[in-house]
């Protein structure tokens, strides 16, 4: 049977937007559709696009453009297609923008420009759907949108408040991950944390068992299964302190990615941010001391408005006293409608570089100084990728793509999704080196 309708598809943006692509990718795959990796053999293009800093907001624009250009046929979808406008100035005969999670609206386009027959005898739909992610991590979004309104962000306008999915229908999810050869859960949203709080905690069912929709309840769900579950935009809420024990007990990994975004006061209240600098020095002696092991990843903000130099000291000096083992950081970036825009003081451009190299730098020397102590331990990784050269693998305290690497030579037979145990060998500023025990 002859197959017309190919789909071509540019997935931009977060960990969030990927799971956006995947649902459309989904649903595309079963009602027939095929996809296509060039714009050539593509009867329909899908851009799923970031609008959230300006330089995502360019990068989107460029490959709507590219798009149009090489393809001509163009459906526009996610954060940017909020701001329709931008879209239209750049690139006016797009076949349609719709924007973020607007699955229905996508596909009714789809169907519009592009109708397509489901043949179920050619048409195979794997239970876990489609993923852009290698086959042995995916990533688990448990809800949508954010009720909090930071100043520098625009979330809640491009994807509205916080709308977290029943436990049972995300603990099935994980479940059919699972059976189809996931290996690692990333648990993301906008604010997990915040997970449950608009269903009001409410219980669902899983397996005929009652679960609260709380975000503890699911990460003890989610140990039930053979797989490492990672927790990612974890704000330090106080109810985090009873993650910690599961990950002190081998439950789910010992990681947390809670971006902080800076440490001086006036600076957070400016970004409507948590102001409790210490109380969170505190908490993360705290959490140490529950599970030596925990591994803390952050990210932060420099050059904000109004940011002194005094502020800066006060992060830098943060950052030695609270020795995070990852850290990213940007320089702020004008967001168009976001609050922010209307603060005095603002920072010049040189001024960002400056402070984000002496950042960074910082950062290297605890980073290189930490994973130094890895050098002769022994641990469980997850192989990633394997080349002519290398086994890339990841541990427990390395998220995939933002994180370092564990390095092993190639010699051994090893697959992409292998569990094996190591002995570090070697450190970097970001990376390590290990051979198999």
């Amino acid at each position: 049977m002859e197959r017309t309708a190919t789909i071509g598809f540019v997935s931009l943006g977060c960990p969030k937007a990927l799971v956006d692509s995947e649902r459309i990718l989904t649903q595309l795959r079963a009602e027939g559709y095929v996809t296509s990796a060039s714009y050539a053999e593509a009867d329909l293009v899908v851009v799923n696009t970031c609008g959230f800093i300006d330089a995502a907001v360019e990068e989107s624009l460029d490959a709507i453009a590219e798009a149009m250009q090489e393809n001509g046929r163009v459906i526009v979808t996610g954060c940017l297609g909020a701001k329709p406008e931008s879209i239209l100035q750049r690139c006016p005969n797009v076949l349609a923008i719709t924007g973020p999670q607007a699955y229905e609206e996508v596909m009714m386009h789809v169907h519009e420009y592009l109708p397509a027959p489901h043949d179920p005898f050619l048409d195979l739909l794997p239970p876990q759907g489609v993923k852009l992610t290698p086959r042995h991590y995916a990533y688990l979004k448990i809800s949508e949108g954010c009720s909090h309104r930071c100043s520098f962000c625009i979330i809640p306008t491009l994807r509205g408040d916080l709308v977290s999915r029943p436990a049972g229908e995300v603990l099935g999810e994980a479940e059919r991950l699972v059976e189809s050869g996931v290996r690692e859960l990333l648990v993301v949203s906008q604010d997990t944390s915040a997970y449950g709080v608009d269903l009001k905690y409410r219980t669902d069912f899983w397996r005929g068992r009652p679960v609260r929709s709380r975000i503890t309840e699911l990460a003890s769900s989610l140990a039930a299964l053979p797989v490492w579950v990672r927790l990612h935009y974890v704000y330090p809420y106080p109810h985090v302190d009873e993650l910690i024990p599961l990950m002190a007990d081998g439950a789910i990994l010992p990681y947390l990615d809670m971006p902080l975004q800076h440490a001086s006061l006036p600076l957070l209240r400016a970004m409507r941010r948590p102001a409790a600098t210490e109380k969170t020095l505190d908490r993360i002696s705290a959490w140490r001391r529950q599970c030596p092991e925990l591994t803390l990843r952050s990210t932060f903000i420099v050059g904000f408005p109004g940011e002194s130099e005094e502020d800066f000291e006060r992060l830098l000096l943060f950052l030695r006293e609270a020795r995070l083992d990852r850290v990213g950081a940007f320089a702020y970036s004008p967001v168009d409608g976001a609050a922010a825009n209307d603060l005095d003081g603002a920072i010049s451009q040189a001024v960002k570089q400056e402070r984000l190299a002496r950042f960074m730098a910082e950062q290297a020397d605890i980073s290189r100084s930490k994973l130094q102590k890895r050098v002769g331990q022994k641990v469980v990784v997850l192989v990633d990728e394997v080349n002519d050269r290398h086994v890339v693998a990841r541990g427990p305290w390395d998220a995939p793509e933002i994180d370092g690497n564990i390095l092993l030579s190639n010699e051994w037979d090893l697959q992409p999704g292998d569990f094996v145990e190591v002995r570090i060998t070697g450190a970097s500023e970001h990376d390590l080196t290990a051979e198999p025990v």
